[in-house]
């Protein structure tokens, strides 16, 4: 049975905690937003929130440290995923090296200092597709590096399911691995914070998995926090780590529970909500709120703010791996913080939450929020460079083991990316070792999490690929699953990339080498894969005929919305797709004859 979180009496708190739960009347209530005469207006994004000056008397400022999908980086990430873009006041842009625990630990240490009305929240996404530090040992010591930084409260992500509910109950309350034990002389003690999942629910009981909120208290100053996951979590998740589950609206939740806290006498409420938006830019410190074509937010988080309670005074969001905030009414219509901080570590956000101790509600013209970088100009957190090397020790002997050589970066980004073609490839090539009869392969975009870099990550050379490197490309230990479908199966699975829920964010599969097809972009819906197009090995698919086809077992379970990938016959299971990778690797590459990155020229777009 799902477990619940515990009342935490162990835990190493800063302040006061209470810790409530309870089911409430589905009610939409109206907040009375106190202004403060000469605030500051809403959405400064230029630089650090500087709202914390009202300490005493009727308002109290309370600073909101906030930051969302660290996905278990620990060390500094590699790549485009450790950099962030800033937009500089002549209007040009700096790429700026971002992220890393031990940075992180120093800035959000820095930012507290002369506050002591701060709470610490993260928007899901914490551990899961990890890098192998982290992920190597079922996240235990991104949950350990979590409890260091002091973080509060945490709503739960959809990759927080990646090894099912049981798994995610024991990081919340400890204990060793059930399948591999303890991997130090010491228990896992598990997270000292909540997670919060307000709308999952078991199945058969239909209450809450998890706590769906939680009050921070100190002195006379309260504040509530709700959590949700996207209510699409069992379409990009593997089924056996949802199973038994239910995933309600996430709305429809946040204002059940807001009117629940409203009756137990909590007026400020703070939603952590693990869905996300897409900006106007990609500059994490861009104006959001400035009129024009350059503005604003788009994407599922929109719609969300929009109908929210006006019961809730600020949104802490993710999933989408933005950065934004921004301000966007409420459907009272008074202005209300939508925040992001990117993903992996690279920002964080810090929010003035002005408390009015006469109404116990936040004053909503008085909030201020921005986005910061987790530079790494600062000094290393002594406690996280410790808790590093002591993982590091462990996993280095399996870690540093190289497995193949490559002639430059292989990226993960594009449409068709030449990492997704390579991956493809792979399995293609391990497939055949089961069934020498299998066509080809297809690959979901969204399991390729980290590109190859020709450059040492650490000390074993330039253009030298590690297990540890692979294992941060796909770490979701799925395996390669084959299959036979129709022709008519395949074009259709190929047509679900942009048709049905893939509609209006397609999934554009990566291929093995032989299939070609040409998708355009110009069209709407399955329109946009055009079918005589379609090619394996330069002929045309018959739709009469079978074909072999591997992919993983998420897509075999028909994941990401790929229905018809759930339905092929003769079902054959390999080997995790990692070891694929490996062999691939290891039998295509050497340090005299290292990989080149595949050209990526296998699908034709159209725009």
């Amino acid at each position: 049975m799902p477990a619940t979180s515990p009342a935490h009496p162990r835990r190493r708190r800063r302040t006061n905690r209470l810790l409530v739960t309870a089911a409430g009347a589905l009610t939409v209530g109206a907040l009375a937003a106190a202004a403060l005469p000469g605030s500051a207006s809403a959405g400064e994004q230029g630089g650090k929130a500087h709202g914390h000056g009202h300490q005493h008397g009727r308002y109290q400022d309370v600073q909101l440290l906030s930051f969302n999908d660290l996905h278990g980086n620990l060390e500094p990430p590699t790549g485009s995923s450790g950099r962030v873009t800033e937009l500089q006041p002549d209007g040009t842009t700096k790429t700026i090296d971002a992220g890393g625990a031990e940075y992180l630990a120093t800035h959000l240490r820095q930012a507290r200092k002369g506050n002591a009305y701060s709470i610490t929240a993260a928007g899901g996404d914490m551990v899961g597709a990890s890098p192998l530090i982290s992920g190597l040992f079922h996240d235990e010591p991104t949950i350990e590096a979590l409890n260091k930084l002091d973080l509060d409260v945490t709503s739960v992500g959809n990759h927080e399911f990646d090894e099912g509910a049981k798994e995610l109950a024991r990081l919340q309350n400890g204990g060793c691995h059930p399948t591999d034990g303890c991997y130090t002389d010491k228990k896992f003690q598990g997270a000292d914070f909540p997670y919060l999942s307000a709308n999952v629910l078991d199945e058969k009981t239909e209450k809450p998995l998890l706590k769906p909120y939680w009050v921070w208290k100190k002195r006379d100053v309260k504040v509530g926090f709700i959590g949700v996951t996207l209510e699409g979590t069992p379409n990009i998740v593997s089924a056996e780590g949802v199973k038994g589950l239910v995933f309600k609206d996430e709305v429809e939740t946040i204002n059940k529970y807001a009117k629940e806290l409203r009756r137990k006498g909590v007026k400020s409420i703070v939603a952590l909500i693990h869905e996300g938006g897409f900006p106007a830019s990609q500059n994490y410190n861009y104006d959001c709120d400035a009129p024009g074509a350059g503005d604003g937010i788009s994407g599922p988080i929109a719609d969300i703010a929009k109908n929210v309670s006006p019961e809730v005074d600020a949104l802490v969001t993710g999933h989408t791996h933005n950065a934004y905030v921004c301000t966007i009414p409420d459907p009272a219509g008074n202005p209300r913080m939508v925040t992001s901080a990117a993903s992996f570590g690279r920002l964080y956000t810090d929010t003035t939450l002005t408390y009015d101790r006469r109404t116990g509600d936040i004053a909503r013209t008085a909030v201020e929020s921005a986005n910061h970088v987790v530079s790494r100009d600062v000094p290393k957190a002594p406690d996280m460079t410790r808790l590093i090397d002591k993982w590091n020790t462990l996993a280095a002997p399996i870690g540093n083991r190289a497995i193949g050589h490559i002639s430059g970066d292989i990226v993960k980004d594009g449409t068709e990316s030449p990492l997704g073609d390579l991956i493809a490839d792979a399995q293609l090539a391990y497939a055949r070792t089961l069934d020498p009869e299998t066509d080809l392969a297809l690959m979901n975009p969204g399991g390729v999490r980290a590109s190859l870099t020709y450059a040492a990550s650490g000390g074993e050379g330039d253009g030298v690929v590690t297990f540890a490197e692979a294992f941060t490309v796909q770490p979701f230990a799925n395996t390669v699953n084959l299959q036979t479908f129709t022709g008519e199966q395949l074009i259709q699975a190929l047509k679900e990339q942009v048709s049905g829920s893939n509609e209006a964010a397609p999934k554009i599969l990566q291929v093995s080498d032989g299939l070609t097809y040409t998708l355009d972009l110009t069209k709407s819906g399955a329109d946009r894969v055009v079918t005589d197009s379609i090619r394996l090995n330069g002929e045309a698919i018959d739709p009469s005929a079978s074909y072999r086809v591997a992919t993983n077992s998420f897509l075999a379970g028909g994941g990401d919305g790929f229905t018809t990938l759930g339905q092929g016959a003769d079902d054959l299971v390999g080997d995790d797709d990692l070891k694929a990778l490996e062999q691939y690797l290891t039998a295509n590459s050497s340090a005299g004859s290292p990989l080149a990155p595949p050209a990526a020229d296998r699908i034709t777009i159209v725009r």
